[in-house]
């Protein structure tokens, strides 16, 4: 049985819609379009009914590639929208100013601390001296009364906190 392609534009669109469902596996709290992963979904010039989804990787080390790779081609699979053909893009790098703001409301309720927002399109220094950190907000109770237990969490995006208010311990994903 042949099913029927949607129009070009409400493919693609379907595509974003599948994709925002599509969990992040290190923080499964985030999909990978509230991280900013996903950079474009299009239709692929060279080969009719071929969808093409960008993606760049939060590093390029990051352990968790293949598993969102396939996480994305079974999605859109399921959905009907395939077939689809993957390219990572390394370049521009991945930030996390590229966290949407509904991806920063979802960490604070997951109980990790969204990093700060850099200045958009302003070069970062490369510093030889430490910088000073600015005051991490437990993602609980809200206070910056806080301190890092260690520059690493459970992933290496993430450094351990404890709040001093509440005493809760928390992850605080480190801004890019």
């Amino acid at each position: 049985m042949v099913t029927a392609q949607p129009a070009p534009g409400a493919r693609v669109q379907r595509a974003w819609d599948v994709l925002a469902g599509v969990l992040d596996p290190e923080v499964p709290a985030l999909s990978l379009c509230d991280l900013g992963i996903v950079r474009d979904v299009r239709e692929a010039h060279e080969a009719a009914g071929l969808l093409e989804v960008v993606l760049t990787p939060t590093y390029s080390g990051c352990p968790a590639t293949e598993v969102i790779e396939r996480s994305v081609v079974d999605a859109l699979d399921a959905a009907g929208l395939g077939p689809v053909r993957l390219k990572l893009q390394r370049a521009p790098a991945w930030t996390t100013d590229w966290i949407s703001e509904e991806g920063r409301r979802k960490l604070r309720e997951y109980g990790i601390a969204p990093p700060a927002h850099g200045a958009a399109g302003q070069a970062v220094p490369i510093r030889l001296v430490p910088r000073r950190k600015e005051p991490v907000a437990c993602p609980r109770c809200g206070s910056t009364h806080t301190e890092q237990l260690s520059a690493f969490g459970a992933t290496a995006c993430k450094s351990l906190h404890r709040c001093l208010d509440c005493r809760e311990p928390f992850e605080h994903f480190k801004p890019i």
